[in-house]
């Protein structure tokens, strides 16, 4: 797919000339800058690639505005074209700089990694971190194109792999069991990244995630069944700094926490609870989590999510179906929390 850009971009361009601006990182510019550069200069267009750091910790609005301040410098205006190539990061930083630059101009997303490619490249969200807390500043923008390449999946690391199956089974708890099923079923072909394989999963989590968005493209009901496993997930990520968990690390650990809380509270039986955990857990290894209870209630209530204090917990009641909840009781989330930290510990 990267190898063919360049000619599906051309229908896209606002004007005949327009320059476009490649955001990645440095390692997927080695490894896959040169394939997208050669499909874009075979099309004769105008390109210029621009790097950031590698990692959620460089998610941040002073590298959206370097960034805006080297498109200004480059002559970058309302014609112009933002590329992401990356993953979540790289698409989150890119999505938000070309929804902000001159009031918006258009983007394309080219996600290289797997959790990329079977959520956060789709959807349209866009944004950046604050100390506060994740994605607390941003826009909706829908990109232009999603061109997703599963061959590049072939040169990820192992964990980023794994980081992606765990985003993926979550299609399957709140929407589709066959995509449990599948993931289920075909785990050591996935893990062993079977083209084939990838490739359905893929199309899949993307099917799911466009219907949803179809109906509720701002997140003002069903979109946020999206968000399983992202509250707790989200305070995790923020309160380890960025620098102990992948996204998709903490998005399992968040929908470990989420099945204990429904079950905890009635919602979920225990025999569903304990089929999706180890459903998560089979996908392999997750960090050792050591987090305060005091510390993460306290972020989760200045979450994007939580209205006037309240608390939003997408939870499970069955696989295939969930319910957005509020009013969750303290201790059902402290119990939840010391849950998760037995099982961190035991692996």
């Amino acid at each position: 797919m990267l190898r063919k850009v360049g000619a599906q971009i051309v229908p896209l361009l606002p004007r005949p000339g327009s320059r476009l601006f490649v955001i990645t990182n440095p390692r997927i510019r080695e490894l896959w800058g040169d394939r997208l550069g050669q499909s874009l200069a075979k099309e004769g267009l105008d390109f210029h690639f621009l790097e950031i750091e590698e990692g959620e910790r460089y998610k941040t609005l002073s590298t959206v505005g370097a960034l805006a301040e080297k498109l200004a410098r480059l002559g970058a205006d309302r014609s112009s074209l933002v590329i992401a190539l990356g993953g979540g990061v790289v698409g989150d930083v890119a999505g938000f700089l070309a929804a902000s630059y001159m009031r918006g101009v258009g983007c394309i997303q080219a996600p290289t990694t797997f959790l990329a490619q079977v959520d956060s490249s789709v959807g349209g969200k866009t944004g950046v971190n604050l100390k506060a807390g994740k994605n607390l500043l941003g826009a909706f923008q829908q990109p232009l194109a999603v061109f997703i390449d599963p061959e590049v999946l072939q040169s990820l690391p192992d964990r980023e792999l794994r980081a992606g199956l765990f985003e993926a089974i979550k299609y399957g708890i709140i929407r589709d069991q066959k995509i449990f099923s599948y993931i289920e079923q075909y785990r050591e072909r996935l893990l062993s990244r079977h083209p084939a394989t990838l490739e359905h999963l893929i199309a899949e989590c993307v099917r799911v995630k466009a219907q949803i968005v179809a109906v509720d493209e701002r997140e003002a009901g069903l979109r946020r069944v999206l968000n399983f496993g992202h509250t707790l997930g989200h305070a995790f990520e923020a309160e380890t700094g960025y620098k102990t968990l992948l996204h998709g690390e903490a998005v399992a650990w968040g929908m470990i926490g989420a099945v204990f809380i429904a079950s905890l509270t009635a919602r979920l039986k225990p025999v569903h609870a304990n089929h999706m955990i180890s459903a998560v857990l089979a996908l392999g290894p997750l960090p050792r989590l050591e987090v305060s209870n005091h510390r993460i209630i306290k972020r989760l209530t200045s979450d994007k999510k939580a209205v006037g204090g309240a608390v939003h917990f997408v939870l499970p009641l069955r696989i295939g179906q969930v319910e957005v909840a509020t009013g969750i009781p303290r201790e059902a989330i402290v119990s939840a929390l010391n849950e998760i930290r037995r099982l961190s510990g035991d692996l």
